[in-house]
């Protein structure tokens, strides 16, 4: 097999196009902003975002195309959606968490954009010296850069996008966008059904230890259609592996728990929900939810073991690159960003992370400490997330089991200084949050460096790119957190956070000595057991961790995507994702086979449910802090939601298989 070095691109080493032009940064600097505000939305809802890379790369050229902008330039609008998705990924797994703990009121604009900069910046620097480690030097898929390079080279077809207006399966993408948009609008501002059916009722009484006992029966399901494409694009696999820990915390261990204990007062985030409901809720959420804890703590500690020898080289690497960067002279498609000027800026770094950690916190000796623990835990989350990115994509990635394992031994060596008040809490979570969005953007821009590998991009100028995207996203995305803390409160159903209370969960519990052992520990027993079965531990974590409605609808499009592959597999063969797993399909010229003309319009659709279900959560926020109420029912119905929710289910079924054929007939 040849090496990637020698790996010959779509546009030639030696051959140098517009790249980064000031029309491609502006409409980065706008999808940066666009679809981190959508993803900011989905974090806070679902507890995962989706990689932006393959809609920012459709929308890049569809705003291009105008101008009959180059290849790269779409490349290069792309890294702006790639930031935006980071950051927002990174801020809404950790910033909240200060809300939660009562460290902040509200959420601090100013202070979440300099925390969300400084991350993003550390993420970018640290991806200079990886870059080549990661994608250079390995074999990593990097799935979803091989998904766009695939996108564009078939749709774009040369170095200019073409005057003639071609088939790019936008098309797709908006119907995706138009129809979980109409849908929320209507959900959310409307109020003209309900997008959650919840139902628990009893099974009898039993005499437990004396005492006579309720056994209730659990289950529910959101009918989003954003979670519907997220379950889509993970895939049936991953999408059971959440189903999974979601039948363990909620239809298992809690009523479990229930029949024990009984049934306690809902506590004040549930009270709404009523006595049945809001206790059952309150037993989850104050005892099962320790044990996606335990489980997810495992789950990051066995993904670094894992790649531990992958982080030795990339140790290496970056060392060696630093002497190669003064002798050799690279070819174009392999040239970074000065090596000096990136670990000068490294080191420089310390002086605002010291400061910004000063001024949140009040203390200056411990601020020092952190600030140099920070710039080098984030080289260990930036390589981690690398390298999971590269594996299994970025929508996969689990920045936020990283982002706990980091947590957790900040943690316990605040404890150690004897900072355990708001001010240890405090500087704990900016530490995880500097990492988690520098770890994101590390990972997110390897992926996209392995597209821009495959397609003749310039390693530095993508850099650039990223830098610039980081700077547009950090001046917003407080603003965004805020707007959508305002209009349906951090922690409440309506957005639930689920990664930002885990955050807050183990900073409380270590710090303030409330720590549910016997839950944590049986969630690690339980995260040792899946080691030793070999099964994934964090997607089932995570399903402990979700509130069940949201697991259902993961597990419904993962359906979806089993059922669409197996067709396909059945009519054309192989209808898995390694049909395009090869960096030279992902560029080739000729005409994509049926099985691949499905995926792309499958993943166009379901990109389409994500971003627009996201974006018009943020509008609904927007409506209700104006005061605007469009609401036309005080309870709304459920059956109506169900009944779309089954319709843009069945679409997303039909459209992908649809095109496959017509593509096979065409030939």
């Amino acid at each position: 097999m040849r090496s990637r070095e020698d790996f010959e691109s779509f546009i030639p080493a030696d051959k140098d196009i517009p790249e980064l032009t000031i029309r491609a940064i502006l409409i980065g600097v706008f999808l940066a902003i666009l679809l981190g505000a959508a993803n900011a939305y989905l974090g806070l809802y679902a507890g995962m975002t989706v990689s932006a890379i393959i809609p920012g790369a459709v929308m890049a050229l569809a705003f291009l195309r105008p101008f009959r902008g180059t290849i790269l330039e779409v490349n290069i609008a792309t890294m702006g959606a790639s930031a935006g998705e980071c950051i927002a990924a990174g801020a809404i797994f950790t910033i909240p968490a200060l809300v939660i703990l009562k460290v902040w009121n509200d959420i601090n604009y100013i202070q979440t954009s300099l925390i969300a900069l400084l991350g993003g910046i550390l993420g970018v620097l640290w991806m200079v010296p990886l870059r080549r480690a990661l994608v250079t030097k390995t074999e990593l898929p990097f799935p979803e850069g091989i998904a766009v390079a695939a996108v564009l080279t078939s749709t774009v077809g040369g170095e200019r996008i073409s005057k003639r207006k071609e088939k790019t399966g936008i098309v797709y993408l908006l119907i995706g966008a138009i129809l979980a948009g109409l849908y929320k609008f209507g959900e959310s501002a409307l109020n003209l059904f309900s997008g959650i059916f919840e139902y628990i009722g009893s099974i009898g009484k039993y005499n437990i230890g004396g005492k006579l006992r309720e056994g209730y029966i659990y289950t529910g399901i959101s009918t989003s259609p954003a979670l519907l494409g997220v379950g889509w694009i993970i895939g049936f696999r991953i999408a059971s592996y959440v189903l999974v820990g979601g039948l363990l915390g909620w239809v298992m261990i809690t009523p479990l728990l229930v029949l024990v204990q009984g049934l306690p007062i809902p506590s004040e985030e549930y009270a709404s929900m009523g006595p049945l409901l809001g206790g059952f809720y309150t037993i989850w959420a104050e005892q099962v939810r320790y044990i996606g804890v335990g489980a997810m703590l495992v789950g990051g500690l066995w993904a670094i073991w894992r790649i531990r020898n992958n982080l030795v080289d990339s140790v290496k690497e970056a060392v060696i690159g630093l002497k190669e960067g003064k002798a050799e002279k690279r070819k174009r498609t392999e040239r970074d960003l000065s090596y000096k000027l990136v670990f000068v800026s490294i080191v420089l770094m310390v002086i605002p992370i010291f400061l910004l950690y000063t001024w949140l916190s009040g203390t200056i000796g411990i601020s020092l400490v952190m600030a140099i623990v920070t710039i080098i835990f984030a080289f260990l989350a930036s390589a981690l997330a690398g390298y999971l990115t590269g594996l299994v994509g970025s929508s996969n990635c689990p920045i936020s089991g990283v982002t706990v394992t980091v947590l957790l031994i900040v943690s316990l060596m605040m404890l150690c200084f004897g900072a355990t008040g708001p001010a240890g809490m405090a500087i704990v979570v900016f530490i995880s949050a500097v990492i988690c969005m520098g770890g994101s953007i590390s990972g997110d821009l390897l992926q996209a460096m392995a597209s821009g590998r495959m397609l003749g991009a310039t390693p530095r100028r993508l850099e650039i790119a990223m830098t610039i995207g980081v700077i547009a996203i950090s001046a917003v995305i407080g603003l965004v957190i805020g707007v959508l803390h305002d209009a349906f409160t951090i922690g409440s159903s309506a957005l639930p956070a689920p990664q930002a209370y885990l955050m807050a969960s183990v900073v409380k519990s270590v710090l303030g000595g409330e720590m549910l052992w016997p839950y944590v520990l049986s969630g690690v027993i339980l995260g040792v057991i899946m080691i030793l079965l070999d099964v994934p531990i964090l997607p089932i974590a995570i399903g402990i961790y979700l509130p069940f409605t949201i697991s259902v609808p993961i597990f419904a499009g993962g359906c979806i995507r089993y059922f669409t592959d197996s067709f396909l597999k059945k009519k054309y063969g192989s209808a898995e994702e390694e049909e395009i797993s090869d960096w030279e399909l992902a560029i080739k010229k000729t005409e994509l086979k049926p099985q691949e003309k499905a995926i792309r319009t499958g993943l166009l659709l379901t990109s389409g449910l994500v971003t627009g279900e996201a974006l018009t959560g943020v509008i609904s926020a927007l409506l209700i802090i104006s005061g605007t109420n469009l609401s036309l029912f005080k309870t709304p119905p459920v059956l109506p939601g169900i009944l779309l929710w089954i319709y843009i289910a069945i679409l997303l079924a039909y459209i992908p298989m649809r095109e496959g054929i017509n593509h096979y007939n065409k030939k």
